[in-house]
């Protein structure tokens, strides 16, 4: 054999071995075979986050045909492949059709091709491998046990791998994602830490980002409470960004996991901060913006979470805080619901688990239990005998007007009852 056929077969078993230590903490191997994982892998460091492109590409071709068939067309061109995704759409089109059809599905995959080029011609999956295994996480990929169901969702736009450092399953569980304002206030604090409280004691999953302010209140907390996290990164597993949050973020990956979708050693940015935001929202059955300004980027997470519709809340806060103003958009515009308290997005969350659209029974109103007029008018009313109105008027010194008002109000409190004979206490 020459020198030049052992080190690729070398480099074939280097590639094998790391594959397999890389999914050694996988629960339960999936069913794509080595050639499908390092085409995934190889994807996920050409393409950016939520590319729709590559992800039908992917979808219709496999992963491994896919980047093969790209590879040629930046020498051949985008003909072929063009022609090869309208052969596997199933049309059983005239030829002259399917050659239009041909021709459309090359013009639009040119700037793909443009925007890959730079990428696919540094390509290099052993380096990824490798500064994979240095860290010790963990590939995952569609078909895996612990594949966040929640993430297919996104459909075209789903990653096409995910790393995870940490080895603890956190799939199965009802999520809630939980993000806000970096520049938190104390009350918002105090709001999110309630509310991921109440995530723990229902044995949810809080998901978050990983940021300052909101994000780390939430991950403490549940860190605290012994409760599985995970932090979403906009960089690789191995950038523990920001910086101030290392150690906490270390934590997360002993307790929980970390998560990305770019490969180590990828470099957070702004854009990929917010393309993270719509696997924050698919990790959770609900999403609960704790404080957000005007032009909050936890908002691009509602966005998110409305597209997948998935429940969004909103907390609410002082009129006049500017760190509450995108919370209050989202609730006047009806994109999010308001939390009354810190146990609604979860009692929510179990719900969507559970495939029960039903909600509690409405909370009394409870400026209506000491509204004076209530009183009086209960108080008129006995618990053996059906008092009728007039009575009521004139026992408690209302006028009858408004002693059917406070009797309807005391009414839907459960405070009394009607029948055939005039009102009874309850």
């Amino acid at each position: 054999m020459s020198t030049g056929g052992r080190t690729a077969r070398r480099r074939s078993v280097d590639r094998a071995a790391a594959l397999s230590r890389l999914r050694a903490a996988v629960v339960r191997p999936g069913e794509l075979g080595t050639d499908e994982l390092l085409a995934r892998v190889a994807w996920s460091t050409v393409i950016e986050p939520g590319d729709g492109t590559a992800g039908e590409l992917v979808g219709r071709l496999g992963a491994g045909r896919s980047i093969r068939a790209v590879l040629q067309a930046l020498d051949d061109g985008p003909v072929a492949l063009g022609e090869m995704l309208v052969d596997t759409g199933g049309d059983s089109a005239e030829d002259d059709v399917r050659d239009e059809l041909a021709r459309a599905a090359s013009d639009a995959l040119v700037p793909a091709l443009e925007r890959w080029r730079p990428r696919l011609l540094r390509l290099d999956v052993d380096a990824v491998l490798g500064a994979a295994s240095a860290v010790g996480c963990t590939l995952l990929v569609p078909g895996d046990e612990d594949w966040p169901a929640g993430i297919d969702d996104l459909g075209v736009h789903a990653p096409l791998v995910l790393w995870r450092r940490g080895t603890r399953p956190v799939g199965g569980l009802p999520g809630i994602s939980v993000v806000g304002a970096r520049a938190n206030t104390v009350l918002g604090a105090e709001a999110a830490a309630e509310i991921t409280s109440a995530a723990a004691d229902a044995g949810c999953l809080v998901v978050s980002g990983g940021a300052y302010g909101i994000d780390a209140v939430a991950h403490r907390v549940a860190l605290a409470a012994g409760t599985p996290t995970v932090a979403v990164l906009a960089g690789g597993v191995d950038q523990l960004y920001p910086a101030g949050n290392s150690i906490m973020l270390r934590s997360v990956a002993d307790h929980g996991a970390l998560l990305a979708e770019c490969p180590p050693g990828t470099r957070p940015s702004r854009w990929r901060f917010l393309a993270r935001n719509r696997l924050i929202a698919a990790l959770g059955s609900v999403s609960v913006i704790v404080e957000a300004g005007a032009r909050s980027g936890a908002l691009n997470t509602a966005h998110h979470a409305g597209q997948l519709g998935r429940p969004v809340f909103a907390v609410p806060g002082p009129y006049s805080s500017s760190a509450s103003a995108g919370c209050h958009r989202l609730i006047a515009d009806r994109r999010a619901e308001i939390v009354v308290h810190p146990a609604d997005p979860v009692d929510a969350a179990l719900r969507t688990r559970s495939g029960d659209p039903t909600t509690d029974p409405a909370v009394p109103i409870a400026a209506a239990r000491v509204d004076p007029e209530v009183l009086r008018a209960v108080d008129a009313l006995s618990r053996r005998r059906p008092i009728p109105l007039d009575e009521v008027a004139v026992r408690s010194g209302l006028s009858p007007a408004d002693a059917t008002d406070a009797l309807a109000l005391a009414e839907l409190q459960g405070l009394v009852t009607r029948g055939p004979g005039g009102w009874t206490a309850a």
